[in-house]
């Protein structure tokens, strides 16, 4: 809920939706065409449908607290925390702004020290342990982590989305891993950790 308040906090200060600051002072600069909260009736053939399992079959997930085709049937709230869609392409350029410490094509939007800050332990005992601590926005691989293979290089930052889109960023060897899925309960889905090791053996330098 802190990014929520984050997320208003920016609107009192810019003077702007949330959604419009996003648009105006990243996504458009970035480049990025295809994230946002709500699509566009054009890229609704686009919107993957959640699915989940029952009984052995994957099925259409029902609409719960929420409904499944927000993107598509938009709302007035945009949240700091969530209900963003966006696409592999699109999500890789945003982390591609952290591993460049900031700058993107020429651009800086955060400067070396804000990310530094991101992305230093913010939590010491309180969560995370040995292996990994948590920043302000990741949970960010540490050398007792590295040491338990297959998860990356110290400083490697992760972090994932509620309907179990995963993704990576190693900045020692600059290699960005993103699998965007849209299923949600039991799956017996084994790429969350299988992803990570067959990325890592691939590399041959």
């Amino acid at each position: 809920m802190g990014l929520d308040v984050l997320g208003y906090f920016i609107e009192v200060i810019s003077g702007m939706s949330f959604e419009q600051f996003l648009n105006e002072r990243l996504f458009g600069p970035l480049g990025m065409e295809d994230t946002g909260f709500y699509l566009p009736r054009s890229k609704a053939d686009r919107l993957v449908a959640i699915q989940r399992k029952v009984n052995g079959q994957w099925e259409d997930y029902p609409n719960t607290f929420y409904d499944v085709d927000y993107p598509l049937n938009g709302s007035s709230f945009y949240s700091g925390g969530a209900g963003l869609s966006s696409t592999a392409k699109d999500y890789a350029t945003f982390l591609q702004l952290y591993l460049n410490g900031g700058e993107l094509n020429g651009k800086r939007f955060l400067s070396r020290t804000t990310i530094a800050t991101m992305m230093a332990d913010q939590t010491l005992e309180l969560y995370g342990g040995a292996e990994q601590h948590y920043g302000l926005a990741f949970g960010v691989l540490t050398e007792r982590g590295q040491a338990k293979g297959g998860l990356g290089s110290p400083g490697t930052f992760v972090w994932g989305g509620y309907f179990n889109t995963q993704y990576f960023a190693d900045p020692q060897e600059k290699i960005i891993g993103i699998i965007l899925k849209q299923t949600q309960g039991p799956t017996g889905d084994q790429t969350a950790w299988k992803f990570k090791q067959l990325v890592g053996a691939a590399v041959d330098d």
